[in-house]
């Protein structure tokens, strides 16, 4: 039988804070146990066992594979190219946040923004594209239940919380959003482009007007993780990972000039967008190309305000290293960069953060580092930073 684990990492030597503001729950098997009302219960998400022995979620006549998402965090190398097919096949801090803890603990992060993982789509997309409103709404209710009491409310220094909504109904979702907030939920996830999911795209007032307006009310920052909305349309008989896993940066830069072209950051000055797991290289790009298109052209003429600068105010960027482009920080804004951990995915880096970012930003000034590893992140999702930083930054 092979042996699909490295050794056991010894805990890492902190240096900075960290705060992760991308990484991934998988969803245990009793999440939506006893947390759907009594007539919906019996059509929850469940998991069953194939006749292969796989455990898969199972529901509305479909079957999700591949429960783990790529959660090969600690496995061995040669192994990675085999999904995790059961839990006992995973780190138990893909799903148990106890685990969870330790294994930040041994990564040196401080706090963790975690997304939902194959069961409700990155942004809850399984739950809003299902014909029945009711049960789709129940079921992203009961999903962000299970993250409050199981890991939020154990770890609330520790975990950021996170929630989904149903975007099928713009009163569901925008209530959802305002029932989340009210207990101490900061962001909520929503598809990086609506409309290729089936959603009226973002120009579609009557839909989306109340969805942002309870976002900027409540100060809920909206995070939209790559790939959320499906990946960059490769070719056929190109190899589509690998294409779709380097075009990361340009699936971000595109929605990103979506959200800012939405005008919804012109019309809620406070409203908070943070892109996930895109990277920053482009980011620089884009506001030179934003300035350049305003100053030669009629474009975004009507806006009080130049819409890089808009950009600046109201979007965030997180990265794991992008140790090139991070001398473009100061174009971007030193307060507008986040780290990302992306455990237990395969590009993640954990259990060597710290190293990672000695390595790669250990020469930026020390104000800097920790704005970037910590202050931005937690400033942005109101969390509290550990009483006593390690001695670093």
């Amino acid at each position: 039988m092979i042996d699909l684990f490295l050794p056991e990492p010894e805990p890492r030597a902190r240096k900075y804070t960290i705060i992760s503001v991308d990484d991934h729950v998988v969803e245990p098997p009793h999440t939506f146990e006893g947390r759907l009302p009594a007539g919906l219960q019996s059509r929850a998400p469940r998991i069953v066992e194939t006749r292969r022995g796989h455990q898969v979620w199972e529901f509305e006549g479909r079957r999700y594979s591949q429960v783990g998402m790529n959660a090969v965090a600690g496995r061995r190398p040669e192994t990675v190219q085999l999904e995790p097919f059961r839990f006992d096949q995973m780190r138990p801090g893909c799903y148990d946040v106890d685990a969870r803890v330790r294994d930040m603990d041994i990564n040196g992060v401080w706090a963790s923004v975690n997304f939902p993982s194959q069961i409700t789509g990155f942004c809850g997309s399984v739950f809003f594209g299902i014909p029945d409103i009711e049960l789709g709404a129940a079921c992203a209710a009961a999903w962000n239940d299970w993250l409050f009491e199981e890991w939020y409310q154990r770890y609330p220094d520790r975990i950021i919380p996170l929630g989904i909504t149903c975007l099928a109904e713009p009163t569901i979702a925008a209530n959802e959003i305002r029932r989340n907030a009210a207990r101490g939920f900061t962001s909520v996830t929503l598809p990086e482009r609506p409309h290729a999911v089936g959603l009226p795209s973002l120009w579609d007032r009557e839909h989306w007007d109340p969805i942002i307006e309870a976002c900027a009310e409540t100060d809920t920052v909206i995070s939209l993780h790559v790939g959320s909305s499906g990946v960059y349309p490769y070719p056929p008989g190109s190899p589509g990972q690998q294409l779709a896993a380097t075009l990361f940066g340009q699936l971000s830069m595109g929605s990103c000039a979506e959200w800012l072209w939405s005008e919804y950051p012109v019309k809620h000055p406070n409203l908070k967008i943070a892109m996930s797991e895109g990277g920053i290289g482009w980011v620089a790009m884009l506001l030179d190309r934003l300035d350049y298109i305003v100053d030669h052209s009629s474009y975004g003429e009507g806006w009080a305000e130049r819409p890089a600068e808009v950009l600046k105010r109201n979007f965030w960027f997180c990265t794991l290293e992008d140790r090139s482009t991070i001398d473009t920080r100061y174009r971007i804004g030193v307060e507008n960069i986040m780290v990302e951990v992306d455990y237990p995915h395969g590009d993640s880096t954990w259990p060597d953060t710290q190293l990672v970012i000695d390595e790669a930003w250990g020469h930026l000034p020390a104000d800097e580092l920790r704005s970037l590893c910590c202050e931005n992140a937690a400033a942005l999702y109101r969390h509290p930073l550990p009483d006593a930083p390690p001695p670093g930054v």
